[in-house]
């Protein structure tokens, strides 16, 4: 099963950028994305990422991203637009609920910068080999190979546990339990028993894994122990200007 974060390998302009150019253009398009205060250049920030995505041949994982913090904030779309009770009410609604101007407004800020600065690092991360990504980290970034290790690992065990979530959910699907369910309290209440066998496997993985690193000698790895070189490249440096001339109109907007 495919996971959001899981490598697609591919030969684009992307696919070939310095990992650590790649990480620095997520990182300055979510700068862009919270500095800026117009809807339409955020829009225009998210229509920019489904581009990306397009171009590395990962349109359809950036689609399912896009649908996926949709979901995710509508409910902080209807908190924000709850909760803020400054501004001209637009409606008023029973319990003395009020919707304001500012509140819409500020809500569809949140969404919008919410979904343009998350969408960036993971497609980034769709696109970049975990070893090149540690390894840039210990050359690059001079930090030590223990942390960048603990970090790549972490990022990688994120699509596994949602396999086994899914598989879960699956197994009890078949067993006859309505996990399909629209009503969302009810959902939650169905998947938070099932964290527990996750919480199991996940602890036996992490077991295994942490006992096959100190076979392979985990504790003498050092950045010299890199033997393959990251050089900056005519395209990185093209990508980089290009996003910080992003976070500059950013500014200006």
């Amino acid at each position: 099963m495919k996971g959001f974060l899981d490598y697609a390998p591919g030969n684009s302009f992307f696919h070939q950028l310095n990992p650590l150019t790649k990480l620095l253009l997520s990182l300055f398009i979510s700068i862009a994305a919270f500095v800026g205060d117009s809807p339409i250049f955020i829009i225009a920030l998210v229509g920019l990422n489904l581009a990306l995505a397009a171009s590395s041949g990962i349109f359809s994982r950036g689609v399912s991203m896009l649908k996926g913090l949709l979901k995710f904030s509508a409910m902080i779309f209807i908190l924000q637009l709850l909760l803020v009770r400054r501004g001209d009410v637009l409606l008023r609604l029973p319990l003395n609920i009020v919707i304001t101007d500012i509140g819409l407004t500020s809500a569809l800020m949140i969404v919008l910068r919410l979904i343009a600065g998350t969408m960036p690092l993971a497609l980034m991360l769709s696109i970049t080999q975990m070893n090149d990504l540690s390894n840039v980290l210990v050359t690059k970034c001079r930090i030590p190979y223990k942390y960048a290790f603990a970090l790549t690992t972490a990022i990688c065990f994120i699509p596994i546990f949602s396999a086994e979530m899914a598989g879960i959910i699956e197994a009890q699907t078949s067993r006859g339990v309505q996990m399909d369910t629209r009503n969302i309290f009810k959902k939650v209440g169905l998947i938070f028993p099932l964290c527990v066998p996750l919480l199991i496997t996940s602890v036996k993985k992490i077991e295994d894994s942490a006992i096959s690193a100190e076979i392979r000698g985990f504790h003498l790895r050092t950045a010299k122990s890199c033997y393959k070189g990251y050089p900056i490249k005519p395209a990185d440096s093209l990508a980089l200007v290009t996003s910080a001339l992003l976070v500059t109109l950013a500014f200006i907007l």
